[in-house]
Formats: structure tokens, C-alpha cells, sequence
């Protein structure tokens, strides 16, 4: 992190649609392994196992993948901010791209999403990133500009929100944006909500997301504004999560 802040650096886990009760032996070992961690760890299994996580997870958060901006209502299969609090849940990712794009997830409903989040006194986590035609056109900052724009609302704070940078090209693919790629788009990302903001979103966090691994953490770690990362695949077992961790708590 840069000189001068003071939030806790985030490791968090995202297992998709993953996971079942036997997995859970995944996040006691990760508390077991880190039972004084000096960084905030966040596992979001699948809202099937939010509740049973909770109960075992330690000094590990437990969030969730996704919310409906309502409290409540005729929404068959959909969960609400209130619903994932209430079940002990702190965080909630929104706008990821797979939300983006299997679902037709627009900024405006990401924007709602969110706003529900922190409304149900959830920290939000919300996902930006561009495709890889969008790369190679040359529009990967103004992307990300629209979708901060739009997607972040004004109830955003550096205690309720996470930025999460993850290039769709690199998530899950074994593709990785190079060391200056990921400056420049996490330079961006902080510039853009300190315009917006003010000074109290140089504590907010900016994570970086897409094919972390133990093998090039400390590299993605060492750049200045990124504060931890959004893990995908890598987050399923302990084993492959914990040398991730390390490498943030030794930044």
C-alpha cells in the first residue's frame, strides 16, 4: 500500500460455482494455517454454503458472490443484501465480469447492487475490467472509467468498498497483464475515485483479480496501489491459497 494508509491489506477468495459441504475443511485450514492473520482474508463460497462457513471460518470472512438490489419481493432464486448479512456474511461481490456477461449485468444494476450492499451495512467488492478486444483497441482506461462511473454510488467509502481490478482476458485463462498494464490500470482506478472521493479514497483498497497464483503474487503485490487480490481457482484449496497470502502479508 502507499505511505500514509492504514487499511488492512485483502486476500479474497472467490469460488464461483464451486464448492459443497466436504469443502468446507478448505477454510478451517486456512484458519488453522493463519489464526492471527496481518491482513484481512475473505473466502465467498456459494450462497449454499455462506451460512455452515460462517459458523467455522475463524478469523476468515465469509461474503457472498452477488445480491439483488431488493430488500425483498417475488425475485424466485435471487438473495438480498439483508439475507447475506443476516446469515453472519460481511462482504459481497458485485459487477463481476462473468455477472457482466452470462447474466447481462448492466453498470446501473451494479450500481443498485451495490448501494443495497452498504445499505445492509455489507463491504462491497465490486469488479471492473475490460475484454481483450477492448485492450488491443486501445480503450481499456476509458472502460474502466465508464464502469467506475456507473457502477460505483455515491454511498462508496474506503470502509465499504473494495475496487477490484480483473482484465476479462486474464481470468482464468493463465493470461497475466504485464507488471506496467497492471500500474497504469490500478494508477487509474485510484486517481479516478480520489477525483471523486476526495482523500478518504486513498485507504480505499484496490485488489487486483485474474490468474493469481503463489508464483507471481509477491511480483503483482509489489506494484504500489494494488492491496491485495481477488482469486479465483487458486481459492479453492488452502494449500494454494495460503503462499498468495503470504506473499501479501510479506509486501
Amino acid at each position: 500500500m502507499k505511505k500514509g494508509k492504514i487499511m488492512r491489506k485483502l486476500a479474497a477468495g472467490n469460488w464461483k460455482m464451486n464448492g459443497v459441504l466436504a469443502d468446507l475443511t478448505e477454510i478451517a485450514n486456512i484458519a488453522q494455517t493463519h489464526p492471527e492473520p496481518s491482513v484481512d482474508i475473505l473466502i465467498c463460497p456459494p450462497a449454499t454454503l455462506i451460512a455452515p462457513a460462517v459458523a467455522i471460518s475463524g478469523p476468515i470472512a465469509i461474503g457472498a458472490q452477488d445480491c439483488h438490489p431488493a430488500d425483498k419481493g417475488a425475485h424466485t432464486g435471487d438473495i438480498s443484501a439483508k439475507q447475506i448479512c443476516d446469515v453472519g456474511a460481511r462482504y459481497v461481490i458485485t459487477g463481476h465480469s462473468e455477472r457482466r456477461q452470462d447474466h447481462g449485468e448492466t453498470d446501473a444494476q451494479i450500481h443498485d447492487k451495490t448501494r443495497a450492499a452498504h445499505d445492509a451495512g455489507l463491504i462491497a467488492i465490486i469488479c471492473i475490467g475490460e475484454t481483450l478486444d477492448e485492450r488491443n483497441s486501445g480503450a481499456t482506461l476509458d472502460v474502466l472509467g465508464k464502469q467506475l462511473a456507473g457502477s460505483v454510488p455515491s454511498t462508496a467509502t474506503a470502509q465499504n468498498t473494495v475496487i477490484a481490478y480483473e482484465p476479462v482476458w486474464a481470468i482464468g485463462t493463465g493470461l497475466i497483464p504485464t507488471i506496467d498494464q497492471i500500474t497504469e490500470a490500478h494508477d487509474f482506478i485510484r486517481a479516478t475515485v480520489q477525483q471523486r472521493f476526495g482523500s478518504q479514497a486513498i485507504e480505499m483498497r484496490l485488489l487486483y483479480g485474474g490468474s493469481v497464483k503463489g508464483s507471481n503474487a509477491a511480483e503483482i503485490f509489489a506494484v504500489p496501489n494494488v492491496d491485495g487480490a481477488l482469486v479465483g481457482g487458486a481459492s479453492l484449496k488452502a494449500q494454494d491459497l495460503g503462499p498468495i497470502i503470504q506473499a501479501l502479508e510479506n509486501a
